[in-house]
């Protein structure tokens, strides 16, 4: 198998833009060192120094304040104020002379400020000060302190534009290393950029098409189309990949003939199914309906007549001929719902409830049970077979009212929620023992405490029910403790009716109770 393994096609192209990435963090750091150092020069040296300068000038400035102030008037903050400019003065003409130190331009100039500093300080500050307070100077004094002063002035400008041109200069290279930077790492950008659409470019030819084409062949495949197969193209796995999917296609195309085969075998296994039924619940029914016709003749002509050994087993032949008629009908009904002939229409799932509890109501009125009907004031249908699903309903519910002990209530709530409706029937009968909760729905399994107590049945009541209403889609859920009661709920999707053909249910049929028991009619 040729081609080169992608770990080698990716590495190449991570190395090379790796490199550059590398690069271009190294031009990034380094410039941005170089221009921090710049930069903190400025700031931390010669900027503090500028300023120091400027205090120098400002000291003077007070020191002339002071003095003025006590020839004038004599007032002793002055004499204060001029002993801490003073001091500050000292403290600002050492820091300027630190940083000018080596500079022999700016030495000279921050020297020359000095001197004439001191001259003034000496020739006129020092001597107005050592007079009496509110001693005015003479008109000699105050123009040799005047000239001073103004030399002062002349000296401070020559160190002020030393330093302004020494601070323009920091600026500008750590302006000039700054854009440097910039420049270099934008360089390195375009270098990296041009390198990853190049390898962009191999990684396509190389992967990147290679995987698209088998995407098309998995697209297609998807759609039906199992004769199309992948070439071996791109990398040793991609290739790989395509050898496997032709592979598989191969086998799904020997699991399609095996599969028609089977479909073919089970359609022919369930009409054979359904014959067999048929045939036998035919076969089954005619003698049993014979059979019954016999029991009703011998009951009626030896009426009166026999003893009460010979009625019990009237009676039991009569259960047992029942018993067996009702197993045939289950058997044809499970069938029916196991097929796939079911009329769907919409269906008012609160009005076929309230035909169902009809259907009920004479039975449970024998034994003194009531049912209570709760549904929403609006209209609920669902998309279902009506048969079978009142069929299922019809299970449901008599089961409850079968298994409920006499004068017990039965409760049907109906809800919606979420596109949803939700019917729940609630007995407090007899109830299902938890270890065999799990067996419910299974053929002809009946719970041990219903066969104790001799309640009649065939085993296929919650199949049928269970069978109907996954056929529509929908979920059972049962929750039953022994002794306490049982909860069967059924869960379908709603099937919204068309706005012109809404019903609303009038509100005095929303709920019904059968409260008193139903006279049974007549034979």
């Amino acid at each position: 198998m040729s081609g080169r393994p992608v770990a080698r096609v990716v590495s190449s192209v991570l190395t090379r833009v790796g490199l550059l990435g590398a690069l271009a963090a190294a031009v990034a750091v380094i410039g941005v060192v170089v221009s921090a150092v710049s930069v903190t020069q400025l700031t931390d040296d010669l900027s503090p120094a500028a300023a120091a300068n400027q205090a120098v000038y400002q000291d003077l400035t007070d020191m002339s304040a002071a003095t003025e102030s006590w020839s004038g008037v004599g007032l002793p903050a002055a004499a204060d104020d001029y002993r801490q400019a003073t001091l500050r003065l000292s403290a600002h003409e050492q820091e300027v002379r630190s940083y000018a130190d080596g500079d022999r331009s700016l030495e000279a100039a921050v020297q020359a400020q000095e001197e004439s500093a001191q001259a003034w300080i000496d020739g006129y500050a020092e001597p107005r000060m050592a007079a009496a307070g509110g001693t005015a100077a003479t008109g000699k004094e105050v123009r040799a302190g005047n000239a001073a002063f103004d030399a002062v002035r002349t000296a401070h400008l020559a160190s002020t534009q030393a330093f302004d041109s020494r601070v323009r200069a920091a600026s500008a290279g750590v302006s000039m290393r700054l854009r440097g930077t910039v420049l270099a790492v934008l360089l390195v950008a375009i270098v990296t950029v041009a390198v990853m659409t190049r390898s962009r470019r191999r990684l396509l030819a190389e992967l990147s098409t290679p995987l698209l084409a088998l995407e098309k062949v998995v697209q297609r495949m998807a759609r039906g189309d199992y004769e199309v197969r992948a070439a071996p193209a791109g990398p040793k796995e991609v290739q790989s990949v395509a050898q496997a999917l032709n592979d598989l296609a191969d086998a799904q195309t020997r699991a399609r003939a095996v599969e028609i085969w089977i479909q073919r075998e089970l359609r022919t296994l369930d009409t054979a199914k359904d014959d067999f039924v048929a045939n036998v619940s035919h076969e089954l029914r005619t003698p049993l309906t014979t059979i019954s016709g016999y029991l009703e003749l011998v009951a009626e002509e030896f009426e009166e007549q026999m003893q009460p050994r010979h009625e019990r087993m009237l009676d039991a032949t009569r259960r047992n001929v029942a018993r067996l008629k009702m197993l045939i009908d289950d058997l044809l009904t499970l069938q029916a719902a196991e097929g796939s002939n079911h009329q769907m229409e919409p269906v008012d799932l609160p009005a076929l409830i309230r035909d169902v509890v009809m259907d009920v109501k004479i039975t449970a009125a024998r034994r003194s049970i009531r049912i209570g009907v709760k549904s929403p004031q609006v209209d609920v249908s669902v998309l279902a077979d009506r048969a079978m699903l009142h069929r299922a309903f019809l299970n449901i519910v008599s089961n409850a009212v079968k298994f409920s002990h006499d004068d017990g209530i039965v409760d049907v709530v109906i809800t919606t929620s979420r596109g949803q409706v939700e019917i729940a029937v609630t007995d407090r009968g007899i109830g299902i023992p938890s270890g065999e909760l799990d067996r419910l729905g299974t053929r002809f399994f009946r719970a041990s405490n219903a066969v104790t107590n001799e309640i009649a049945g065939t085993g296929l009541g919650v199949r049928i029910m269970q069978t109907i209403v996954d056929r529509h889609a929908g979920a059972v859920v049962i929750d039953s403790e022994e002794g306490v009661g049982t909860t069967v709920t059924v869960r379908l999707p709603v099937q919204a009716a068309p706005p012109q053909l809404t019903v609303v249910t009038p509100p005095a049929v929303l709920s019904m109770v059968v409260n008193e028991p139903q006279p049974e009619p007549a034979p």
